[in-house]
This record gives structure tokens, sequence and C-alpha cells, in this order.
């Protein structure tokens, strides 16, 4: 399976072995969005959802859920995070609320798994926290923008 570091040369999936990797110091970004009825985003600005302060809780579960990436996705190896931090903003042209995670460590592998699963987990967050006065809520746009450290160098994703 050229090309794919979680199989072995039998097509097995397996984790990768990081352990002659040099530690160095990384980085990642992410973002993602999710969309909603201007009156959903009106009443997350306002600080009027029934269940309090909406960015202020998806910041924090964003937050926790990088530090839990290796218990969601199997073959992540569990790396002393160094920094997170969420960044959550209106968007009145979605509308809704953009997020995008930075996150640091030092250690032999990325933190772009940590960085997606923050900003998946906040975009969640803010989803459960606001359903009961809107449903079709829409999630998306999560990707990497920034990811450097490591063998593989920088790399930028517009």
């Amino acid at each position: 399976m050229s090309g794919l570091s979680h199989f072995d040369s039998s097509g097995k999936a397996h984790m990768v072995d990081v352990s002659g990797k040099p530690v160095t110091d990384r980085i990642a970004v992410a973002e993602g969005y999710i969309k909603m009825a201007t009156e959903t985003l009106a009443l997350i600005k306002e600080g009027c959802a029934d269940k309090g302060d909406v960015l202020g809780i998806a910041r924090i579960a964003g937050i926790m859920g990088s530090k839990k990436t290796a218990e969601l996705i199997p073959l992540c190896h569990p790396l002393p995070i160094t920094n997170v931090a969420l960044d959550l903003t209106h968007d009145d042209t979605l509308p809704g609320i953009r997020i995008t995670a930075t996150v640091r460590t030092s250690g032999q592998t990325g933190v772009e798994m940590e960085a997606l699963t923050a900003v998946s987990t906040a975009a969640l967050t803010v989803y459960d926290m606001t359903k009961a006065v809107q449903k079709d809520m829409e999630i998306g746009g999560v990707k990497v923008t920034l990811k450097d450290g490591g063998k593989s160098g920088r790399f930028e994703n517009p």
C-alpha cells in the first residue's frame, strides 16, 4: 500500500513507528465552520442561549477534544500537547461561527489530527448547545491550513 504509512507491506493496519524520529517543535492549524440561521447566530452573540456561553464552552470542548485525539482515532499517537488555542468568531456572511484551532507540541510526530479534532469538537459543541432552536445547522470546511515541523517540513493550505 504505497504511500499510506498506516499500512504495513502486507496491507495490515498498524501504528507508525516514530521511535527513530527526532523530537522537533511542531504546529498545526485547522479551521472549519458551523452555518446557522441569523436568528440562531443572534442568540449566540447576545449570550441568550439556554445552556450558557456557547463560544466559551465550545472553546473548552475543543481544547479537551484535542487532548483526547489518541483515544478517538485508533492509530494516532498520544502526544504531549504543549498548547491549544481556539478562535471562534461570528461571521454574519456565513451566517455562523468560524473556528480555528492551533495546536503545538515538541515531539516525534505532528499534531494535525489534534487540530482537526479540536475544530470538530468545538463545532459539535456549538451544535449541541443551540440545537434546541435549530436542528438543521451545517458543520463543514474542516481542513488543515498549516502544518510545520518534522521531516516533511512546512505545508500551507490556503
